[in-house]
């Protein structure tokens, strides 16, 4: 693990002018940009991953898809199993926490047990099979499947999304004393579906606050053809790409930030993910993810969590998304805390 240092920029002013000049001359050749996100997303939140999958270039995604190993062989745990654990908390240490606030993300091993991890797999895929009405791991091949706020109806997704496990951890990386719940958001990247663009999600949430971090479960080991999420490092090297305009109409924005950070030296740590290893990911920390080449879906629960407190922006625009579905009765300027945002850390102190 390492240890927290001075945070610096991993170029110099003159590179990263050099940088950013050349990313725009080449936008200066193309067609003006399409910037213009100001307008309340109007769809679902299906609609919205459709939308937001098509920026990425995908240029090298080409090849045959991957045969991989069987999943883990283990007993399932039951409900109430599942329960314990989830609740149960996890030794977070001095070194987790410098290493989230100098780089912006952690990924941490054995948060689950992978009983617990593949019980949520069946879970999501009786679901996604249902609701989609297609079969997972090759049925549905090149769509990025999505859904959300499923925790409301679900008793054993709830266990996941309201844990105090994993919201404690949440809480401990931001070093705040109270978390809520923004929405739970199941992702199922199917077999050649290709990259998702480079980001950062503080456009996506429409929170007054830098105290956000979305907690990213797989629901099975992803190994590198799978696509595991990406970060960029250190946390800083969002303020690299700042000034590059986000174009919703194409590729240009992931492009650019690629050119960008390839051009300056930027870090990135791309591994697999073991079993049980869930990664919690800070909304100023830019973050990608490849394409699903193998012939296995790659299925993840996705839970986003922010300081108690927090309001909500005064334009919340298109990136945002259905944000007012998952904060009813919210409006722009107000205190972020509907009933369907619970206070999931610490225990007990609102938990529907």
């Amino acid at each position: 693990m390492l240890h927290a240092v001075e945070l610096t920029l991993p170029v110099s002013l003159r590179s990263l002018a050099i940088a950013t000049e050349n990313a725009h001359s080449d936008a200066a050749a193309a067609p003006a940009p399409d910037t213009d996100v100001s307008r309340p997303w109007d769809a679902d939140n299906q609609a919205w991953w459709d939308w937001y999958v098509s920026l990425a270039d995908n240029d090298d995604q080409a090849g045959e898809l991957q045969t991989i190993g069987p999943l883990p062989m283990v007993d399932m745990p039951t409900a109430a199993d599942v329960a314990a654990e989830l609740r149960s908390p996890y030794p977070l240490s001095v070194d987790d926490r410098a290493f989230f606030a100098e780089n912006g993300f952690i990924k941490l091993k054995q948060v689950m047990t992978p009983g617990t991890v593949l019980r949520l797999r069946a879970e999501i895929v009786r679901l996604l099979s249902a609701a989609f009405d297609t079969t997972l791991d090759g049925g549905a091949k090149d769509r990025f499947l999505s859904m959300e706020m499923v925790w409301l109806d679900n008793p054993l997704i709830r266990e996941y999304v309201l844990s105090p496990r994993i919201a404690g951890i949440c809480a401990g990386l931001l070093g705040v004393p109270a978390v809520r719940l923004y929405h739970d958001n199941i992702l199922s990247k199917e077999p050649g579906c290709g990259r998702t663009p480079w980001h950062f999600d503080d456009h996506h949430f429409p929170l007054a606050t830098h105290d956000v971090v979305t907690a990213w479960a797989p629901a099975q080991p992803i190994p590198l053809a799978m696509g595991p999420l990406a970060f960029a490092l250190p946390l800083d090297v969002h303020r690299l790409v700042e000034s590059v305009a986000f174009d919703k109409s194409n590729t240009s924005y992931d492009r650019q930030v690629a050119e960008i950070f390839r051009a300056n030296g930027v870090a990135v740590n791309e591994t697999s993910f073991d079993i049980g290893e869930v990664s919690f990911h800070h909304n100023l920390s830019f973050h990608t993810a490849a394409g699903n080449r193998t012939t296995r879906s790659r299925i993840v629960l996705a839970n986003t969590y922010y300081a108690d407190g927090a309001r909500v922006i005064d334009q919340p625009t298109m990136v945002s998304g259905d944000w007012q579905k998952f904060m009813p009765g919210v409006g722009p300027g107000d205190l972020a805390a509907s009933d369907l945002n619970p206070i999931c850390w610490p225990v007990g102190a609102s938990r529907s």
